[in-house]
């Protein structure tokens, strides 16, 4: 009976605030839509409609929760070390370098050699440009959150450079690269329901989004069934303690940022490959960022952070949609909720977790005295 009242405390701190942040997001809408002159109601229907009401809404909402994911874990699992790590644009970015120069390389190969080599390319990309920030912060005790904004500016100016100069395709003035041949493009939802007989539109979720569930399992199983991740979660508990015990704190700083590197990395595999088929300098559209929020509403969990990557995605695609149907409201006002979500996801952990937690501790022991 202990045990599962510990879990069931558990569970319902764990969604308590999560659903305080979303419900303080949605009501930061409805003020925002009332100041812009328009009805709260009809605004928050729109909203939902674009995002899940029919099967094209739905395609995009989950592409770009893909993204989400991959970007949440890229902040979950250096923060589960104590690390903050703000270098998801620029980790993304080079791993859309590395995928697109292993494309190129292979030329001519095996579709699927060609994309598994891409795959690799890319995780590799973007864990190598983790490594020196890693490294500044376990060798130098450099801050991992100023070194990692820093090479996002490096990598956004080496991007430029290179797109610019070196990988432009011949005749465009555009900075991108030639277009991948067909081959290599991944089959979409717009494309299975034009086989099948249904109207998806334009959607271009791919099997993208499933190696993002992958990587989620991932992440859980590598922290909660390795040695590894053990060490992890123990050097982000207390790094002087794990010290004592005997992990080697820099090198598991090192892995877990370097990881979050490789899963940023793999944000390039949704975007180069299921919806753009070439490299552009804004490939990633902030989602490295936005990661942030996600591993924050997520709690760090791999299903929390899944959860928080399909709620903004569909404030990502509900927002679009909105602005349309509502032509009052902008999409800003939609990025304004997430950041309302975001402080109350953030404050709230801090300021009533604890006095939550004592009130449900007090309830369970009360009837306890009174049979006494």
């Amino acid at each position: 009976m202990r045990r599962l009242f510990r879990h069931c405390r558990h569970f319902f701190l764990a969604l308590l605030i999560p659903a305080a942040a979303l419900g303080a997001g949605l009501g930061a809408v409805g003020v925002l839509v009332t100041i812009a002159g328009a009805a709260p109601g009809r605004a928050l229907l729109s909203l939902l409609r674009g995002a899940f009401g029919d099967l094209e809404g739905i395609g995009y909402t989950l592409f770009y929760a893909t993204d989400y994911v991959f970007a949440g874990l890229a902040v979950a699992l250096p923060f589960r070390a104590g690390l903050f790590n703000i270098g998801g644009e620029g980790q993304a970015a080079l791993g859309g370098l590395g995928a697109t120069l292993a494309a190129f390389a292979l030329h001519g190969a095996p579709p699927v050699l060609v994309l598994a080599a891409a795959t690799a390319a890319a995780a590799g990309f973007g864990a190598a440009w983790a490594f020196v920030p890693a490294w500044l912060q376990a060798r130098r005790g450099s801050h991992l959150v100023i070194t990692t904004i820093m090479f996002n500016f490096i990598a956004a100016a080496l991007m430029t450079w290179l797109l610019a100069r070196i990988l432009i395709a011949p005749g465009l003035s555009a900075p991108e690269t030639r277009e991948f041949p067909p081959a290599l493009w991944l089959p979409n939802l717009g494309d299975l329901g034009a086989r099948i007989g249904i109207d998806a539109g334009a959607a271009p979720l791919n099997p993208s989004a499933l190696m993002a569930l992958g990587a989620a399992a991932f992440y859980w199983l590598l922290l909660r069934r390795t040695p590894l991740g053990y060490e992890i979660r123990a050097v982000g508990f207390n790094p002087t303690a794990a010290r004592a015990a005997g992990i080697r704190v820099p090198r598991t700083l090192l892995v877990a940022v370097c990881g979050g590197g490789g899963f940023a990395g793999l944000i390039a595999l949704n975007e180069l490959f299921g919806a753009q088929h070439r490299l552009t300098l804004d490939m990633t559209s902030g989602a490295g960022f936005t990661g942030i929020a996600v591993a924050l509403m997520g709690r760090g969990d791999a299903l929390g952070i899944v959860l928080a990557a399909i709620l903004f995605g569909a404030l990502n695609q509900g927002g679009a949609a909105l602005s349309f149907d509502v032509p009052n409201v902008t999409h800003d006002v939609v990025i304004l909720a997430e950041g309302v979500a975001i402080f109350v996801c953030g404050a709230l952990d801090g300021a009533v977790r604890g006095h939550l937690g004592r009130l449900l501790q007090t309830l369970r022991i009360a009837p306890t005295r009174e049979s006494a």
